[in-house]
């Protein structure tokens, strides 16, 4: 009778462990198989984006090789008048001056970088991004030294340049970027880096303040891309002149 007893709790154990292991298998086969949709459809996304970002590479490049003959042409046609060809000049100025043309010319490379990970305060974490506001404190300051162009990540800085914050991230001009951020000017060089190396200034607190690892050089042969988005104006108008 002893031995029936254990037989039939052997059994009732046998089959306690075999419903659960049934579970346990089930619920892996679910979670492989749930994992393996999303990570097939964000190698799909992945492989469609790549597709869209050369597609957008090519569009720009065309669009570059198109530019560049239709200025050759203006330039050409403008050189046989002298009204045409000063009108010329001016509208290439006022291109220069909004962002429109890529420029090259002597300046200083700024690098700023987030400190050692042992200093941030958590991985997620970025100290440019969190204190972005001296960024824009570099650019007024090189701005108020006559910097002629100005660009963060390849990215050209003009009067419609957004720099917003997103997670770890800027959005500059549209595109995101993480550290490190590099911050190119065109101007007088000796003035742009003394400017910025001041005592007590922009880049001494960045470095003693935020322990920011920062490296300025300067170039005599910087090249600036041009402001590519398209701004339209909805609401400022040219105002009129009333003649009296």
């Amino acid at each position: 009778m002893k031995d029936i007893k254990s037989n039939i709790l052997i059994i009732l154990v046998c089959i306690i462990l075999g419903v659960i292991l049934a579970i346990q298998l089930k619920s892996v086969e679910n979670n492989i198989g749930s994992s393996t949709i999303p990570t097939q459809r964000a190698q799909q996304l992945a492989i469609d984006y790549k597709k869209i970002q050369d597609e957008r590479d090519r569009i720009r490049n065309e669009l570059d090789n198109l530019e560049a003959k239709l200025k050759q042409y203006e330039k050409g046609e403008a050189e046989k008048d002298v009204y045409l060809e000063n009108l010329y000049k001016d509208i290439e100025k006022y291109r220069v001056l909004a962002g429109y043309e890529s420029v090259q010319g002597p300046g200083i490379v700024i690098e700023i970088n987030d400190p050692p990970m042992e200093v941030l305060y958590g991985e997620d974490s970025s100290a440019i991004v969190d204190n972005y506001e001296f960024l824009l404190q570099i650019i007024s300051v090189i701005n108020a030294t006559e910097a002629e162009a100005i660009s963060i990540n390849e990215q050209r800085y003009t009067s419609f340049t957004e720099i917003v914050p997103a997670a770890k991230h800027l959005e500059i001009n549209g595109v995101s970027f993480g550290p490190p951020f590099v911050i190119k000017a065109i101007g007088k060089p000796d003035d742009l880096e003394n400017a910025l190396r001041i005592k007590r200034g922009i880049i001494w607190r960045m470095e003693n303040l935020l322990n920011l690892d920062i490296h300025i050089k300067q170039e005599q042969n910087i090249v600036i891309p041009k402001y590519r988005k398209i701004k339209e104006f909805r609401y400022a108008k040219p105002l009129e002149e009333i003649s009296n």
